[in-house]
């Protein structure tokens, strides 16, 4: 009988042994922070767009450009760099693009004119992509069936903190200073992510176990875990709930202050109080994996997800809707998504792990492509109410909690035979036959 990584605990099917505590600690917090840098790049900036757009001699709408740029960047950066540390290796990937958001980062923050800002978002969101799609390719590398729950959910909880400290940061350098230091902190921050992965992050994929052929090697990849109705079903799950979260994202500032009329200050701590629940269950996915599959913690997640949202809006349609009943609500619904983010991605990578960066291309450009179709739709729907919020988001949230069912009866949880030139050893593998 072959021995396999289910047979050595900490044994991945690269063949690296997971690093001690110690190194394991500076490996996660690493991932975690170039995972939340690019992410930040938007928290941090948003409170400066008037300051901005008045530097630079330009109006709102030229302002938030700057932020439809970067989103591109991030969807695009995405599948080009998974599939390529595919074949390249993961630190030449890792390293060089955030070498390059820092570059960038320094670029945005001297831009003379709006028109060279919003090119450089572009690139910063291009180049930031990297650490988001790769780092979760790392971990499936490193870590076995038993422990990537573990380890994915470490690293949605690091990266949670993002949403509560950039608004906060962002805030404290605007009241010191323009916003150009803003983009100086973000290329401070690209500079230590960049020494902090060239000391502590590993090759965590062997030549002997890359995509070969190059870029049709690639772009193989890339199609075989999109053929993939295995990968597919966390995938769909994932952008349907995403999509919901931009949503949430989008409206929670006008919903609060417009329709509740919250200060802004009582705002961010209810949105900060929300975060803080993510966060928690994000820590709690990591206890519960060890009791319950991913698949069953994703589908429980979903319907924990839908129901406050869909309880929402039938309070809303009734007239019966309320501050408190809609802070109820969406605490326990964004709370939920703290356990259904690593479930999913769990879910996903486990299935694609022949092919890991693609598998994490196909996540995060799903997951804000749909975002980016989601976030404006708020607004066509009206703001005199919490009604159009909680109506879109359950109706995101409907198709993400079907798929996350579909994905806990796919009859063939590991995926198709990896592709012929990886190197990898086959899902047959994984029961030692």
């Amino acid at each position: 009988m072959t021995r396999t990584s289910r047979d050595t605990p900490g044994t991945p099917r690269t063949g690296h042994r997971v690093p001690g505590p110690p190194a394991r600690r500076r490996l996660m917090l690493t991932l975690a922070g170039v995972s939340a840098v690019s992410p930040m790049a938007t928290d941090m900036y948003v409170p400066g767009l008037p300051q901005m757009a008045r530097s630079l001699h330009s109006d709102t709408a030229g302002a938030q450009i700057s932020l439809t740029g970067f989103l591109i960047g991030i969807i695009v950066g995405q599948l080009l760099w998974g599939p390529l540390s595919d074949s390249l290796g993961r630190r030449p990937v890792l390293i060089g693009g955030s070498a390059a958001f820092t570059g960038f980062s320094l670029l945005c923050g001297l831009a003379p004119t709006m028109e060279i800002l919003n090119a450089a978002r572009v690139g910063q969101g291009l180049t930031g992509a990297a650490g988001i799609v790769v780092a979760r390719a790392v971990v499936a590398d490193l870590f076995d069936d038993d422990r990537i729950g573990g380890a994915f959910a470490a690293l949605s909880a690091v990266t949670a903190i993002a949403p509560i400290a950039a608004p906060l940061l962002g805030g404290a350098v605007l009241s010191v200073g323009s916003w150009r230091w803003l983009f100086g902190l973000l290329a401070f921050f690209g500079l230590v992510l960049t020494l902090c992965l060239t000391r502590w992050v590993p090759e965590s994929l062997p030549p002997t176990a890359r995509v070969s052929g190059g870029m049709s090697g690639t772009v193989r990849s890339m199609r075989r875990v999109c053929a993939r109705r295995s990968v597919l079903a966390p995938v769909l799950s994932l952008g349907f709930g995403g999509a919901a979260v931009f949503v949430y994202i989008g409206s929670t500032s006008f919903v609060f202050q417009d329709v509740y009329h919250l200060s802004a200050g009582l705002t961010s701590l209810v949105y900060g109080a929300n975060a803080l629940g993510n966060m928690a269950a994000s820590i709690s996915y990591g206890k519960l994996v060890r009791h319950r599959s991913p698949e069953e913690l994703l589908r429980a997640s979903m319907v924990l997800t839908l129901a406050p949202a869909a309880l929402l809006v039938g309070a809303e349609a009734a007239g019966r809707g309320s501050l408190t009943l809609t802070w109820i609500c969406l605490f326990v619904s964004i709370a939920a998504f703290g356990v259904f983010f690593p479930a999913v991605t769990t879910v996903a990578q486990s299935r694609g792990r022949d092919a890991p960066g693609a598998t994490s291309a196909l996540l995060g450009s799903v997951q804000f492509t749909f975002g980016a179709v989601a976030s404006p739709l708020v607004g066509l729907f009206g703001d005199r109410s919490a009604l159009p919020m909680a109506g879109l988001m359950a109706a995101f949230l409907a198709p993400a909690t079907l798929a996350a069912f579909f994905v806990s009866r796919d009859p063939d949880p590991h995926g198709a035979a990896p592709l012929p030139d990886t190197g990898r050893p086959g899902p047959h593998d994984r029961t030692g036959a």
